[in-house]
């Protein structure tokens, strides 16, 4: 059965965290006869955002329309300390988490995670400048800044900075489907699965 995948984005959200968990997500669907994954953006709502360094992206959804979601992904950037003090967006995710099956963020998409109680105790991988902060939000949290992702508890998943949500998003699709699948969106990407 197809899976939801809805990526969040923002203003100065991080490019390649939703854009690399984006063509994982859809290209092993593609390779699959378009029968894995349907893969949209959500932003707050669906004016345009500006991620970092300017790069203009139209949401797909907003808030208030997108589908139900099975996976939701969390990108991160310089945007997510202003997410912080988002009380819209801080209530979306605390209402569409608890509806996964899977959230994972990437890069400093950790923050809102840790804001919203989700690593406490728990380990946890986001980008390196960004475990000083993370320190201040959930300081029982358990950092693993030698790991490219790790899974934080029975639904949730952290990675490291930026490239880090691609090896995690493989790691999802293994996860969900299998080897098979992951091989071969690897190779339609010519992505080297060993890096």
């Amino acid at each position: 059965m197809k899976k939801s995948v809805g990526i969040f984005i923002f203003d100065e959200a991080e490019v390649l965290d939703f854009a690399g968990p984006f063509e994982v997500f859809s290209v092993a669907s593609e390779v699959h006869d378009f029968s894995l994954f349907d893969v949209c953006t959500i932003g707050q709502t669906t004016d345009k955002i500006r991620a970092v360094n300017g790069l203009s992206v139209n949401p797909d959804f907003g808030f208030n329309n997108h589908p139900p979601l099975d996976i939701l992904i969390i990108a991160g950037g310089s945007g997510t300390r202003a997410l912080m003090d988002n009380p819209i967006v801080m209530d979306w995710l605390r209402k569409v988490i608890p509806t996964t099956q899977i959230t994972m963020s990437i890069c400093s998409g950790a923050r809102l995670l840790g804001l919203l109680g989700y690593l406490n105790d728990a380990p946890y991988c986001t980008h390196h400048q960004v475990y000083d902060h993370m320190k201040e939000i959930v300081p029982n949290g358990q950092p693993q800044t030698q790991l490219r992702y790790v899974q934080s508890s029975e639904r949730i998943y952290t990675s490291g900075g930026i490239s880090a949500g691609i090896d995690l998003s493989f790691h999802i699709v293994g996860k969900i489907y299998d080897e098979k699948v992951v091989k071969a969106t690897a190779e339609y990407m010519e992505y080297d699965l060993k890096s």
